[in-house]
């Protein structure tokens, strides 16, 4: 159970990343409230997820989830640059994490 709280406090982290895109400066007053709503969600699930998994651990996913997911997002939705480059570090990124789930030993 506590991976999918990682899993979902890094999903929200994404959401935040991105959010704070759409708050321009946080005048906007309900993408402000979404983002912070998902920073507050994110940040709860992820001591919830600590609880079991080891901090360094849970800590370098949920980073690791919302690196990749925000930088794919910017990609689909804010048009950034799509390079090979960065296609193959987000990649390894994505490895990264799996390596870390699967011997994190929970």
């Amino acid at each position: 159970m506590h991976w999918w709280y990682l899993l979902v406090a890094g999903l929200l982290e994404v959401g935040w990343a991105i959010g704070l895109k759409y708050t321009d400066g946080f005048t906007k007053p309900l993408a402000s409230v979404l983002t912070a709503a998902a920073i507050v969600g994110s940040m709860v699930l992820l001591s919830l997820a600590a609880r079991t998994i080891p901090i360094g651990t849970a800590y370098a996913v949920w980073t690791g989830i919302g690196v990749a997911g925000a930088a794919t997002l910017g990609i689909v939705l804010l048009g950034e640059a799509v390079t090979l480059s960065r296609l193959f570090f987000l990649a390894m990124l994505l490895v990264a994490v799996i390596g870390l789930k699967v011997t994190s030993g929970h």
